[in-house]
């Protein structure tokens, strides 16, 4: 009984919506309905939920890291912070706790999908987040969703002969063949390895982004928000077409 009590205090915090977490919006109600994820067992709406964020809804990049769950969803696409933002509001319209854990990385891990001149003006360190799920009385770090499969498997198949570390193009990881990207009551990573900075622990991302915004001046996010997000969503899609040709 004390258990119990403990829990449902402790992760009250954890399950409630926010201005991003807006998990009662319409397109995601339904989204839920339509994919039965209510009606799933616990491990089952992390594992289905998991991968329709991961490959559903594409690799790209956003206007911005804080924008809402709904938003993400429409657009059909995101990166590290924009899917956690998605991955938390679904989980938590179906009873699921989570958490998210905040960092910065180093830009190296965004070269080949920034290029350039754009690339030397782009800020040393970008803000990444990653979403701890909490599943049978256990915390598991959930970072692999982050690449759609075909944007990936493109990224393998156009570095075929590197087999162990990868930096670049969205992904730092050790074992670039094959990385710990499904869940199966695991940790899944794909961007871990060029993490310099821990923020440490969020109960929500709006929390967050109070604390900690990317550092870029207002013209530079301009710039960033109109016209270079575009040419690294462009070149993106350009790897993902890849695996399409091939097929």
């Amino acid at each position: 009984m004390e258990q119990q009590i403990e829990k449902a205090i402790d992760f009250k915090k954890y399950l409630k919506r926010t201005d991003i977490l807006d998990f009662d919006n319409p397109s995601i109600t339904s989204l839920i309905r339509d994919r039965g994820w209510k009606k799933m067992t616990e491990i089952d709406k992390v594992k289905s939920i998991y991968n329709y964020v991961k490959d559903d809804v594409k690799f790209g990049y956003n206007i911005a890291d804080n924008i809402s769950a709904s938003e993400v969803l429409k657009d059909g696409f995101g990166q590290c912070n924009t899917k956690a933002n998605l991955f938390m509001a679904l989980l938590r319209a179906v009873g699921i706790p989570n958490r998210m854990h905040g960092f910065t990385i180093h830009k190296t891990l965004q070269k080949g999908a920034i290029t350039g001149i754009w690339y030397k003006l782009s800020p040393t360190n970008i803000l990444h987040s990653w979403v701890e799920v909490y599943v049978n009385e256990e915390w598991f770090n959930l970072e692999g969703l982050i690449l759609d499969k075909p944007y990936l498997t493109g990224l393998q198949e156009k570095f075929s002969d590197c087999k162990t570390t990868f930096c670049g193009y969205g992904a730092y990881t050790n074992n670039f063949q094959r990385p710990q990207v499904y869940w199966n009551q695991n940790h899944t990573y794909i961007q871990e390895k060029g993490i310099n900075q821990d923020f440490g622990l969020f109960d929500t991302p709006d929390d967050f982004y109070k604390l900690h915004q990317q550092k870029l001046s207002p013209f530079k996010r301009w710039i960033y928000q109109n016209y270079v997000r575009h040419l690294m969503n462009k070149n993106v899609e350009r790897i993902r077409r890849t695996v399409s040709n091939n097929g």
